[in-house]
């Protein structure tokens, strides 16, 4: 059953992991040197193994007992808090575009990107956090999905105009804000039972 409230707080959870990371500046670097719907097609493709291997991941955590399980998704939160603050957003992504620009190519090429640079990448972690922390997939998968695939857009088509006007280090750290929250009550959870 899909829960909008489930959707909402996976997608602003993800979206702001998302917008610093490095695939946002090499979706931009592949939507400034090829047509842009072709880039967007691979990469979306793309999110969604991502997002799919995700909550499963997630699923399977919520075999466990509830108060381990919230024990550990709330250290995963502290984690993913913790590898947000501490990376450089300014850090530059070498991204090697295809020779050829036809529709295959250029999807492919941000396909592969996306698949090899996001998997167990911080927004993996989270969707599978959670997946396990709401036990609800489908409301997680899509927001999640829709979290990616907006942040890929964002950079896609006007990443260069956003960066200049939010600093990246303010949304890194609303990101690793919101995370924290999450930690702590899943701690509480975790204690409280």
């Amino acid at each position: 059953m899909f829960t909008l409230s489930v959707a909402a707080v996976t997608f602003g959870v993800v979206f702001l992991a998302e917008l610093p990371d490095k695939t946002a500046l090499a979706g931009l670097l592949l939507g400034t040197r090829f047509r842009a719907s072709y880039v967007f097609v691979g990469v979306a493709a793309a999110f969604v193994v991502h997002v799919a291997l995700a909550v499963a991941a997630g699923s399977v955590l919520t075999l466990l007992p509830q108060r381990p399980l919230q024990a550990v998704v709330g250290t995963l939160f502290l984690l993913g808090a913790f590898l947000l603050l501490r990376k450089r957003p300014d850090e530059d992504e070498q991204v090697r575009a295809p020779a050829d620009t036809s529709f295959w190519k250029v999807s492919g090429a941000g396909f592969m990107l996306i698949l090899v640079a996001e998997f167990g990448d911080l927004t993996q972690i989270m969707t599978a956090n959670l997946a396990a922390r709401y036990e609800d997939p489908l409301s997680v998968g899509i927001g999640a999905v829709l979290a990616l695939w907006a942040v890929a857009g964002i950079g896609i088509l006007g990443g260069r105009a956003l960066m200049r006007r939010v600093p990246l280090r303010l949304i890194t750290r609303v990101a690793a804000t919101v995370m924290l929250i999450l930690a702590a009550l899943s701690f509480w959870e975790a204690i409280t039972g």
